[in-house]
């Protein structure tokens, strides 16, 4: 062998050693963000948690951050920009926001997932460019209402003097699909139409779906029976709230919710039932991991995640909600 042969050989070992570490050492430098619309809730808090852990095993930092309307959104964007993070997950106070964000992200070049609700254009359609981590809501909906329509008929229930009602925000997409699947469920199963009562909402909480829930209650007295139903179980829980402060008993009202949370848990661990029945479980811990996993792979790989990945529901009660919790690792 040459001299000058081998002084390339030792090169090119050299440039592939130091190629190595810095593959390496990129992956020990990364950091990312993950953003959510309501810190104190606890399907965000579980996410957050999640993907916190994650980091912790694979050896990333997770940067935990409220971005509850536009211009917080914004600022956490620009905070995580000043610690070095190269992308960032979210799930946004409102979907319109998602060409802002991505801009905002562009100018930084961070890479963006979505998780739970998905970024919207200014066409009203769903951001393709953008990998979204949710879940089907209309056929988590659909699950809400046969669960309810299955409640009804093991309780005898005659649709005609059942009462719906159905707690809407038409202005979230996901929760709009929610609530759609659950109708068109219970109008499958026989449910008359005309007995399904609105109660829009101004936030997603238990206390917007109180306030939105109550008035109806007292406008439709006749009924006796009342199932209710709306995009996620605090709001549910609000209806259930207003149905006993109007009067009626636990065994006149079946509620069903969708998440699987430490709302749903609470209420299912008191020693008297209420006429919240169950909620549709869905992984917040798997949605935190997954997607937190999904952006790390992306910056450390290069290999963007599919654009749109959904996962699905199992009911929980009563019954059996501790080993569905145990199970989906909730």
């Amino acid at each position: 062998m040459t001299l000058t042969s081998r002084f390339a050989r030792l090169a090119l070992g050299g440039a592939i050693a130091l190629a190595s570490l810095g593959s390496a050492q990129a992956q020990d430098d990364v950091t990312i963000g993950f953003i959510v619309k309501k810190p104190e809730q606890a399907w965000f808090i579980n996410e957050q948690k999640a993907a916190s852990e994650l980091g912790e095993e694979e050896g990333f930092e997770v940067v935990r951050l409220a971005g509850e309307d536009g211009q917080q959104v914004l600022s956490a964007i620009d905070n995580l920009h000043a610690q070095g993070a190269q992308g960032f997950v979210i799930c946004p106070p409102d979907v319109r926001l998602g060409p802002a964000i991505m801009n905002r992200a562009k100018q930084y070049d961070m890479k963006v997932v979505t998780v739970d609700d998905r970024f919207v254009g200014p066409d009203g359609e769903p951001m393709e460019g953008v990998p979204h981590l949710g879940m089907s809501g209309y056929k988590i909906g659909q699950q809400v209402g046969n669960a309810i329509a299955d409640e009804m008929d093991a309780r005898g229930w005659d649709p005609e003097e059942v009462a719906a009602l159905r707690i809407t925000n038409y202005e979230l997409p996901t929760a709009k699909e929610r609530t759609d699947g659950a109708t068109d469920a219970l109008l499958e199963s026989g449910f008359p139409e005309d007995n399904i009562f609105d109660a829009p909402q101004q936030n997603s909480d238990t206390a917007s779906a109180f306030s939105a829930a109550s008035p109806v209650f007292a406008k439709r007295g006749d009924f006796e029976h009342w199932v209710i139903f709306a995009l996620n179980e605090e709001s549910v829980l609000g209806g259930v709230r207003a149905s006993e402060q109007y009067g009626l008993d636990a065994e006149d009202v079946i509620g069903v919710g969708i998440n699987g949370s430490g709302a749903a848990f609470a209420e299912f661990s008191r020693e008297t039932p209420t006429g919240f029945h169950g909620t549709v479980a869905v992984s917040s811990t798997m949605h935190g991991r997954k997607s937190a996993e999904n952006l790390y792979e992306w910056i450390t790989e290069g290999e963007k995640p599919q654009a749109n990945t959904v996962t699905g529901g199992t009911l929980m009660t009563r019954d059996n909600w501790e080993s569905v919790r145990e199970d989906l690792g909730l």
